[in-house]
């Protein structure tokens, strides 16, 4: 049995407006081991968005295939997709994307009230999520309350509460200043370390060498792969 979690094989992706043909990937061989960290880096409007839109089943490719977790996604219906993203995959978005009027343990709890989760696992699951990323201590607060890089924590601690195969994350550094970026990189880190996969967009090169290995991404293409020696884990 192959540790693959996921396998892109030939995939594209175009988009159609006013007869024009805009394509965002075109044929893109990818593979990604469990336990993995991967970032994915290239200019703006190179593709790394698409691309990640599709690994979280946000998108499906023009052509091509997806397979996840050993299971062909690309042709799923939207329910079966919303089920996957909801119990395999974990978003870590660069803005954050909590909800103003609730808590921050109801934020990291609500993912796990749409899968079904009963209340006591649900109250282990976040309060574990929540000591993990540091942010226990803060679990009454409304976001309002926190700073750019608590909220960030709070981001992962929802990405992580429900145990998924992969953590996705996009430019999660890009709405905080260079203390705080760091912060939430030593953060993704640690959670590598301990054993987590994680699939990274960054267009800082600073960030994209805490990773394992760099796809590097022009024009809708993969133009190299770069393994890194000695990630960076400062």
């Amino acid at each position: 049995m192959s540790d693959s979690l996921i396998k892109l094989e030939g995939v594209t992706k175009v988009f159609l407006t006013d007869e024009v043909e805009t394509h965002a990937l075109s044929g893109i061989h990818l593979e990604i081991r469990q336990g993995e960290y991967v970032s994915i880096a290239g200019p703006s409007g190179c593709g790394k968005s698409t691309l990640l839109s599709i690994l979280g089943l946000l998108d499906s490719p023009t052509d091509g295939t997806y397979v996840l977790n050993g299971r062909p996604v690309q042709h799923l219906s939207l329910p079966e997709r919303a089920r996957i993203r909801n119990r395999e995959i974990g978003f870590i978005f660069q803005s954050f994307n909590l909800i103003g009027d609730l808590t921050v343990y109801e934020n990291v709890e609500l993912p796990l009230t749409y899968r079904g989760m009963p209340a006591a696992e649900r109250k282990a699951a976040v309060t574990q999520a929540l000591e993990k990323v540091g942010m226990a201590h803060r679990a009454k607060h409304l976001p309002s309350q926190l700073s750019g890089g608590q909220q960030q924590r709070v981001a992962v601690a929802r990405a992580l509460a429900g145990k998924p195969a992969v953590l996705l994350a996009d430019e999660p550094t890009g709405n905080l200043d260079s203390k705080n970026g760091d912060s939430v990189m030593q953060l993704l880190a640690e959670l590598h370390q301990a054993g987590a996969t994680i699939v990274m967009v960054t267009h800082d090169a600073r960030f994209a060498r805490h990773a394992e290995r760099t796809i590097h991404i022009f024009d809708g293409r993969v133009v190299q792969e770069q393994v890194e020696s000695d990630p960076t884990r400062a």
